[in-house]
């Protein structure tokens, strides 16, 4: 079983912060992004820079470092089931290929990110309990 490098409970809080950025009225995101070299999630997230919520997502995932943000954009597509565990190198290695300064961006602009990092934590033996912080591993 891999195991992560970021901390569980910054996970637990992005999940946290996503679904309280996504439940918002007003905030529409068309399509989810392919790639975080794509660069349309900054264009259209530019028109909430406001957000206290985002603004505390971005810092975040801004001050994990590269790997970090590689191993949390992996949980992202392993919980959308893009890989299954077992490729969790390869995973990383894609992940890691993709990289921009733009993951932040590239994370909140899915729509269903929370459940996505829900499930990929879950794959890989964590969970969050209702509060975001993460409960006892599931390991």
């Amino acid at each position: 079983m891999p195991t992560l490098d970021v901390n569980p409970e910054n996970v637990c809080r992005l999940i946290q912060l996503a679904r309280e950025f996504h439940a918002q009225d007003a905030v529409i995101i068309p399509d989810e992004p392919g790639s975080p070299a794509d660069e349309w999630p900054a264009r259209i997230l530019d028109t909430y820079t406001g957000d206290a919520t985002l603004a505390e997502f971005r810092t975040i995932v801004d001050d994990l470092d590269r790997d970090q943000q590689i191993q949390v954009v992996a949980l992202l597509w392993l919980g959308r089931g893009d890989y299954e565990v077992e490729d969790w190198d390869a995973l990383l290695q894609d992940a890691d290929d993709a990289w921009t300064t733009y993951t932040a961006d590239y994370l909140i602009a899915h729509p269903l990110l929370a459940e996505y990092l829900t499930d990929g934590l879950e794959l890989l033996g964590y969970r969050c309990d209702d509060t975001g912080i993460p409960a006892s591993d599931l390991r």
